[in-house]
């Protein structure tokens, strides 16, 4: 009896240890597998504080975010397979083109990219599908546009120039508008949310002809048509700038910042 019992723990014994090791092989075999499938690809410019980037990706999230410092630093996240980055510097303009540099490959995996720019510059960025980020910029130029499906944040904007337009995703809009700016947002459905200083000056034009729900909050005033509820046309203080805004299926919604 005691003989078949000392069998037994040696079996459960022996059984735990090999359970344990398997664990630790497997563990490790995942844990090689996701560094061979992701690769991180890292290029700094040095910059005027004017500088202009201009970016198209494929698939993935694109954020960019200014700093104060006379440079351009490019930090991007490749999935597998991992796609070719090319990244130029011309004349005053970091190009990062994915779209060309990939020209032929049917499959590429995503790429993630977080870019720094001085706070003075214009960005104009472009992705096929993934959310776009854009924060504490201030130059002549904010541009961002998804061909398909992705959100679009754009957070302490000082642009004279806004554009932001996506099929299917929100938008949303925080900063300032300025005189004479020209701010343009777009979608096929989602929400576009405004948020704007209460002192804003602008001509608007803004139109939800599915949901005819257009909510301007603290902005309403006696220089605005509502007409039959899909468009709102008129002028917001002096109207020294221009807005247009368009969602196919969704809603608008000021906010006061």
């Amino acid at each position: 009896m005691n003989l078949e019992s000392n069998k037994l723990k040696d079996f459960s014994a022996k059984l735990k240890t090999t359970i344990f090791l398997l664990s630790v092989v497997f563990f490790f075999a995942a844990l090689s597998t996701n560094v061979r499938a992701q690769k991180r690809f890292t290029k700094v410019y040095p910059a005027s504080k004017n500088v202009r980037l201009q970016l198209l990706n494929r698939t993935g999230t694109v954020t960019v975010e200014g700093w104060d410092r006379a440079e351009v630093k490019i930090l991007a996240d490749l999935e597998s397979p991992a796609a070719n980055i090319e990244p130029q510097n011309l004349s005053g303009t970091i190009v990062v083109n994915l779209v060309k540099d990939n020209q032929g490959r049917n499959e590429v995996g995503n790429v993630n990219f977080l870019i720094k720019v001085p706070f003075n510059s214009s960005v104009d960025i472009e992705t096929r599908m993934g959310n776009l980020n854009v924060s504490n910029v201030g130059g002549g130029l904010v541009r961002a546009h998804i061909s398909s499906e992705g959100d679009i944040t754009l957070t302490n904007i000082n642009a004279v120039a806004v554009a932001a337009e996506n099929i299917r995703g929100d938008i949303f809009f925080d900063g300032n508008i300025e005189r004479e700016g020209n701010y343009r947002f777009t979608s096929m459905s989602g929400t576009i949310n405004l948020r704007i200083p209460f002192n804003s000056s602008f001509r608007l034009v803004a139109t939800a002809p599915t949901t005819r729900s257009i909510s301007l909050g603290s902005f309403a005033s006696s220089g605005l048509n509502f007409g039959d509820g899909r468009r709102v046309i008129g002028r917001v203080g002096d109207g020294s700038a221009t807005m247009t805004v368009m969602n196919q299926r969704g809603t608008i919604s000021f906010i006061r910042r």
